[in-house]
C-alpha cells in the first residue's frame, strides 16, 4: 500500500517536471531571433533593392547603384555569427559559398572581395563615412548615421 502511494508521488513529480520543462522549452523556441538588415550610407538616394539585386551586390557582381555611384561592400569576418546569419537568412547561401565566390573573383583577376571589418562598431563607422557603402547589422545596432535598405 505504501509503495503504491510512493509511486504516485514520484509520477506526480515527474509529470510536474516535464510540464515545467515543456513550458521553458516553448518560451526558448518562440523567442524572436534578431532581425538583420542591409544598411547603407545615409546619403544614398536609393531606398530599396530586390533580393536578387542584394545578392548580386554581396556576390560583388553588381558594382554600381542606380545613380551610377560605385558600391562599396563591407562584411564581417566569415566566423562572425552575424555574418553567418546574414548569409543564411537574407542571402540564402552559406558563408563558405560567399567566400568561394569572392576567391574566384580575386584569383581570376575579374573582381575584388568585399572589405572585411572587425566589429559591428567598425561596420557602422565605415558605412557612415563611405559614400555608396553597404553592409548589414542587426536591428539594435543600427544608428541614425546609416539607413536600412528595404528588400523588395
Amino acid at each position: 500500500m505504501k509503495s503504491n502511494e510512493s509511486n504516485k508521488n514520484l509520477r506526480r513529480k515527474q509529470f510536474g517536471f516535464l510540464a515545467l520543462l515543456f513550458v521553458l522549452m516553448s518560451q526558448v523556441l518562440s523567442a524572436p531571433t534578431p532581425s538583420i538588415y542591409p544598411v547603407v550610407n545615409s546619403a544614398l538616394t536609393q531606398n530599396s533593392v530586390s533580393r536578387n539585386g542584394l545578392s548580386a551586390i554581396f556576390r560583388m557582381r553588381l558594382r554600381q547603384w542606380q545613380d551610377g555611384s560605385p558600391i562599396i561592400v563591407f562584411v564581417l569576418r566569415d566566423s562572425n555569427p552575424l555574418h553567418k546569419q546574414f548569409c543564411k537568412q537574407v542571402l540564402n547561401v552559406f558563408p563558405h559559398q560567399m567566400r568561394r565566390s569572392w576567391n574566384k573573383l580575386v584569383f581570376s583577376g575579374t573582381g575584388q572581395a568585399p572589405v572585411t571589418v572587425a566589429s559591428k562598431e567598425e561596420m557602422v563607422d565605415k558605412i557612415a563615412s563611405t559614400p555608396g557603402a553597404i553592409g548589414y547589422l542587426s536591428g539594435e545596432d543600427i544608428t541614425e548615421d546609416i539607413k536600412i535598405l528595404i528588400i523588395k
